[in-house]
């Protein structure tokens, strides 16, 4: 995805967390905004990953 393809948007954050993150983001090599991304893509990614097994589950055999 592009840069002018993303949205942009304000995100009011706790300065201990955002100070957390930017420490995170410098020893993985990325910009804040690009670990708050990469960070929310892996969230997303789990969630899919758990509703698709629960889903397995769910049905009877």
């Amino acid at each position: 995805m592009s840069e002018k393809d993303k949205k942009a948007f304000a995100l009011r954050i706790n300065p201990a967390l955002l100070k957390e993150i930017e420490n995170w983001a410098a020893d993985e090599f990325r910009s804040i905004n690009g670990q708050i991304e990469y960070l929310l893509n892996e969230a997303v990614k789990s969630k899919r990953k758990r509703r698709i097994n629960k889903n397995d589950t769910d049905e009877p055999r």
